[in-house]
């Protein structure tokens, strides 16, 4: 549930960057969502750092690699927690010119998310508005799966484009109406061929979380819940890249998505699977 002083936070965030120059509800969301990643990957190095001190061990798994990038800067400066500290000019050139590069490239987060950001563009227009906008979301909590996965929701409740492209919004009611109606299983593989934000996909995580919660105590089913049991499609690379980030914020790790777009014979393909699907449930 969020709190009348985190929606505050959110809308703060949002006029910076329509008083900013950034009008576009989807790119809004969008530079806020590689903004969040980046703090999601700092906070995941920074638990390496933390596991190998307690255990006196190497970093089993660096996030970002030692030394320096191709244009000679040191890895350290792109994790958030170091440039949010330096001034706008210094880290409007880190973001724009080492960390995006440095996104393109990711092979160290499993993620889906982390494979759609080789399309990742940076159009934050000026420094001023980039440090505004890294302090506000530096100060919104993000520990908590149920906070953050709410305050993602209530900034995707902020696109107004509603209708462009043949995207619309379903409110979240009817959505868990459907989802309870549906009763997704443990074992179940779901898949939504016009996912869009992800809505309906983290709508059956959440039914799966509160009536199977037997899925995140055994280590089979808990596998499947994170790697194999989320399918989603879209044409608009942008929303596979907001949607991913959505199930990563609700709690799951690596929901599958296409290469790319989802052109007319995967379409077709799919539309068979699910037809031979349907036939045979309507068989037993």
């Amino acid at each position: 549930m969020l709190t009348g002083e985190l929606r505050s936070q959110i809308d703060r965030i949002w006029d910076a960057f329509w008083s900013g120059g950034i009008s576009n509800p989807l790119e809004v969301i969008e530079q806020i969502t590689y903004l969040l990643f980046l703090r999601r990957l700092d906070d995941l190095h920074t638990l390496e750092e933390n596991k190998s001190a307690r255990l006196k061990k190497p970093i089993e798994r660096r996030v970002f690699p030692e030394g320096k990038d191709p244009k000679k800067r040191p890895y350290e400066d792109l994790r958030w927690s170091r440039f949010k500290h330096f001034s706008p000019a210094e880290m409007f050139a880190i973001v724009g010119e080492h960390v995006f590069p440095f996104l393109r490239t990711l092979g160290g987060d499993d993620s889906t998310y982390a494979h759609h950001m080789k399309d990742a563009r940076f159009t934050i227009p000026t420094p001023a508005l980039l440090a505004k906008v890294v302090d506000l979301l530096d100060q919104v909590p993000m520990e908590d799966r149920d906070t953050k996965g709410d305050l993602y929701e209530y900034m995707l409740g902020k696109i107004a484009s509603a209708g462009q492209n043949g995207q619309f919004r379903t409110p979240r009611h009817i959505i868990r109406l459907m989802v309870e109606m549906t009763a997704p299983g443990p074992k179940d593989i779901i898949c939504d061929p016009a996912c869009g934000t992800a809505g309906f996909l983290v709508a059956a995580g959440e039914y799966l979380r509160e009536h199977h919660p037997e899925i995140l105590r055994d280590a089979k089913r808990k596998a499947h819940f994170h790697q194999h049991a989320f399918h989603g499609f879209d044409f608009d690379n942008t929303m596979l890249r907001i949607g991913s980030m959505n199930m990563l914020l609700h709690g799951v790790e690596t929901p599958r998505g296409p290469d790319g777009l989802f052109t007319s014979p995967q379409l077709d393909e799919l539309i068979a699977v699910l037809d031979r699907v349907r036939a045979t449930a309507l068989a037993a």
